[in-house]
């Protein structure tokens, strides 16, 4: 999804993805299943590499990880990112009313993934594959379904939202509610889709994100870095 935003993304913007446990070359390594140690090991990961203005985009799980690394690295460096961007969920301080996904029994558990449509049909099918995903999986969910947010001051930074305009759980009213989140400019931006638009929506989405990078003043001296995650 991520592969084309070098080309994308202006000359002066570093793409750098973050790698969670239990992905890719770190398969080995136990997902982890709460948000604060989660975004703590990842603040910790970034802290040689805050040198210059960066900014965070996350979608779903993604978005409220960038926003508590944001929080973490403001408490512990003094330094914000340069943006925010967040995608397909709600503001952290509307309460989650959706029943908790993670401890279904497994046949319930993959039905779930199927009807919000996040999993190609092929990985469903493959029941070796699936062996592999599903602990990931939970523990995205568990994540997600265990987060609860701590009341503290908005971030500075400015905040661009995106939502599907078809996505039923984190509709569009709940997204705009980041506007709370930050003490500076605000900006929605609606696309046709459900959860997963930024299937679709993504070279639109990186597209926007370099206008705004763009206007980043990297001349000035900050202990940040111009990096997206």
């Amino acid at each position: 999804m991520f592969r084309t935003w070098p080309t994308i993304l202006p000359p002066s913007v570093e793409v750098c993805a973050i790698q969670l446990p239990g992905r890719g070359p770190r398969i080995q390594d136990p997902p982890i299943t709460r948000l604060q140690p989660l975004a703590e090991a990842i603040a910790e990961g970034l802290t040689p590499y805050l040198d210059r203005p960066f900014a965070f985009f996350g979608h779903s799980m993604g978005a409220i990880l960038s926003f508590e690394v944001a929080r973490l690295l403001r408490t512990s460096h003094a330094v914000e990112p340069a943006h925010l961007f967040v995608s397909g969920r709600r503001a952290p301080q509307l309460p989650d009313d959706t029943p908790a996904t993670y401890e279904l029994p497994e046949d319930r558990f993959i039905e779930e993934l199927r009807r919000i449509k996040g999993t190609p049909r092929d990985v469903l099918e493959h029941d070796e594959l699936m062996k592999l995903m599903i602990p990931v999986l939970r523990a995205d969910f568990e994540v997600c379904d265990t987060y609860r947010y701590s009341p503290g001051p908005p971030l500075n930074c400015p905040i661009t939202a995106f939502c599907g305009m078809g996505d039923e759980e984190e509709t569009c009213d709940r997204v705009a509610a980041w506007r709370e989140r930050t003490t500076a400019s605000f900006t929605l931006k609606k696309f046709s889709g459900d959860h997963f638009f930024v299937n679709q929506a993504m070279p639109k989405i990186a597209e926007i994100i370099a206008r705004e990078l763009d206007m980043v003043d990297i001349g000035q001296p900050r202990k940040t870095r111009n990096t997206l995650h």
